[in-house]
C-alpha cells in the first residue's frame, strides 16, 4: 500500500479558511480543548502559527498539510526543552479524509524533522484514550505507548484522560532504516 502524497508546508495566512472548514466542525475537535472554532478564532490561532515562524529561538514549527493544492490538515513540532532535546507533536486531518493514512503521514514529517534537523533525542504525543483513530497513528509511527495521564484537560464534556507515545531518536532511526529502499 502506497503512502498518500501529502506535503507539508509552512502556515500561512491565506491558509485560514482552510483550516476553518473543519476547525468549526464538532467532530474534529470532540476531544480537543478548543473549538468548535468562529472564523475569529481561527483567524486568532493561524496568525500566532504564521508568527511562530519568526520567533527567536523558534519553538514551534507549524505546518499545513496538502494534498495537491487543497489543505486537509495540519501538523506541529513544538520544541518543549533544548536541554533534554525533547520536542512534541500534534497533528488534525480533516474528517473528510480519515483514514487515508494523513495522519500518519504528517506524523512521520513531523519525526524526521524533529529527529533530522533539529536533533531531538525524545519525541513525544498525547490523545485522548477515547480517540482510537488517533492511537493507531501513534503505534503506527512506532511511537510505545508510555500510560496515561489522568486529567489532564478541561473539554467540553469535563476532565479528559491523555494517553502518552513517545519514540526515541535511536528507535527513529533504526525504524527508518529498515523501511528505506534498498539501493
Amino acid at each position: 500500500m502506497s503512502r498518500p502524497s501529502v506535503t507539508l508546508g509552512k502556515i500561512a495566512l491565506e491558509d485560514w479558511a482552510a483550516i476553518h472548514s473543519w476547525a468549526c466542525l464538532g467532530e474534529a475537535c470532540r476531544y480537543q480543548p478548543w473549538g468548535p472554532n468562529t472564523e475569529n478564532e481561527t483567524r486568532d490561532f493561524v496568525e500566532g502559527a504564521v508568527k511562530a515562524w519568526s520567533d527567536s529561538p523558534q519553538r514551534r514549527f507549524p505546518y499545513v498539510a496538502r494534498f495537491g493544492r487543497n489543505v486537509v490538515g495540519m501538523g506541529e513540532l513544538h520544541v518543549r526543552s533544548d536541554i533534554q532535546r525533547q520536542g512534541e507533536i500534534s497533528y488534525i486531518v480533516h474528517p473528510r479524509v480519515w483514514g487515508q493514512g494523513i495522519g500518519a503521514e504528517i506524523g512521520r514529517r513531523l519525526l524526521a524533522h524533529g529527529f533530522g534537523e533539529l536533533g531531538l533525542h525524545r519525541i513525544y504525543a498525547t490523545c485522548d484514550p477515547r480517540n482510537v483513530g488517533s492511537s493507531r497513528v501513534l503505534a503506527k509511527l512506532g511511537m510505545t505507548h508510555e500510560g496515561r495521564l489522568r486529567h489532564t484537560q478541561l473539554i467540553r464534556d469535563g476532565w479528559r484522560d491523555s494517553l502518552i507515545f513517545s519514540i526515541l531518536e535511536d528507535e527513529w532511526r533504526s525504524a527508518a532504516q529498515s523501511t528505506a529502499p534498498a539501493e
